[in-house]
């Protein structure tokens, strides 16, 4: 087998892979309609749900053809009974992308908006809860990918339960890197998309969720033909296979992948995304870069750097110098500040962030930008 250069990404996913991950997509060509097919999705389904510790067949999952946004579109378009409300417990950029989603169907819904910089209110969520008992679904994301803020969930979801509510989490940003137990989380639907805490490739997304609100949901509004839940969950159940044609080596690539996960175990891969987390704060420091987001409500996985106060600072010519040596660094997503993100995703280790802060280092030099970085 050729080793396949390797290339270190810092972006939210998709993440750096094995080779082996690679290679499993190199397969005889199928019919996705085969029984062997379907007995691979199969066996998939049922991993997914392992991952986060969802108890069969109380949980099920469902699988998608998109990125990990079809998740979004799909648990809100289908999970919103006739004449309720949603409410979108909203701290980011990923919450904003669900109020959008609401918006574009015509949902009911309420926008909680609060500080991209903090976690949510609980005394709020609560408040606005007993307000509107005819709020039927709660949402927020696990872990805003935006700015790195790690999210109550398992309080948010307890408090949904309270007032008779089913609690979606966003966990594309989270499943597979740090701890979630759906069970103990109070979570009855959460999602995410192959390329991202998995580190296999882009293409296959899929919800995790309880398989009683899913089959009520055959009674709900129908709002979408391709991104419907009930549609999607009944055609593997009756079949074993999509309703549409499914991303045939992405799922091979993610079989591998969850193999991988497994024989590395959960401890073992959380530890390693905290220790490359941990480096890139120490290199952020050692440069003498300020972070956005206070330490104790990060999530372990998101660093959002502040722009320096230089005028040489380009966040292009840093990037572009960067990729050229094999490294790749990601924009911002906090609309009133100015930051690049440094993530610990992927199949990377703390050898990898300490060789990036050489050639980051260098970047700044090359661009006359001041280090230790100046910060007005």
């Amino acid at each position: 087998m050729e080793p396949i250069k390797r290339n270190i990404l810092l972006n939210p996913g998709p993440a750096t892979t094995t080779d082996t991950v690679k290679y499993a997509q190199v397969v005889p060509d199928i019919c996705p309609r085969e029984k062997e097919f379907a007995g691979l999705m199969k066996g998939l389904r049922s991993d997914l749900c392992k991952v986060v510790h969802a108890p069969e067949p109380e949980y099920t999952s469902v699988l998608f053809c998109g990125s990990g946004t079809i998740n979004i579109d799909v648990c809100i378009n289908s999970l919103v009974p006739e004449g309720k409300k949603i409410l979108v417990v909203n701290n980011g950029a990923y919450n904003t992308r669900a109020v959008e989603v609401c918006q574009m169907y015509h949902i009911p819904h309420i926008d909680l908006k609060s500080s991209v910089y903090e976690q949510p209110n609980l005394a709020d969520v609560d408040k606005t809860l007993n307000e509107n008992p005819d709020v039927a679904v709660v949402y927020c994301c696990h872990h805003e990918t935006g700015t790195g803020v790690l999210n109550p969930i398992r309080e948010i979801g307890a408090m949904a339960h309270r007032h008779g509510a089913v609690f979606i989490t966003d966990s594309t940003a989270s499943l597979g890197m740090i701890p979630l137990d759906v069970v103990k989380d109070n979570v009855d639907f959460c999602m995410a998309s192959a390329q991202k805490g998995l580190m296999a490739m882009s293409g296959l997304s899929f919800i995790i969720g309880r398989r009683d609100i899913i089959e009520a949901s055959k009674n709900y509004p129908t709002r979408s033909y391709y991104c419907n839940l009930y549609m999607q969950y009944e055609c593997f159940e009756k079949t074993g296979e999509m309703h549409f044609t499914p991303p045939v080596q992405t799922i091979y690539a993610t079989i591998q992948a969850l193999k991988e996960y497994f024989e590395v175990g959960e401890d073992a891969k959380f530890a390693r995304h905290r220790r490359v987390y941990e480096a890139i704060k120490k290199g952020v420091a050692e440069l003498g870069l300020k972070e956005a987001i206070k330490d104790e409500i990060q999530s372990g996985l998101v660093v959002s750097v502040k722009y320096p106060d230089d005028s040489n600072w380009s966040f292009e010519k840093v990037h572009d110098y960067c990729y050229e040596r094999g490294f790749t660094i990601y924009p911002g997503k906090i609309s009133t500040t100015n930051t690049f993100r440094l993530c610990a995703l992927g199949t990377i280790d703390v050898q990898d962030i300490e060789d990036f802060f050489v050639v980051f280092k260098e970047a700044l030099v090359a661009n006359n930008i001041q280090v230790p970085a100046k910060y007005n």
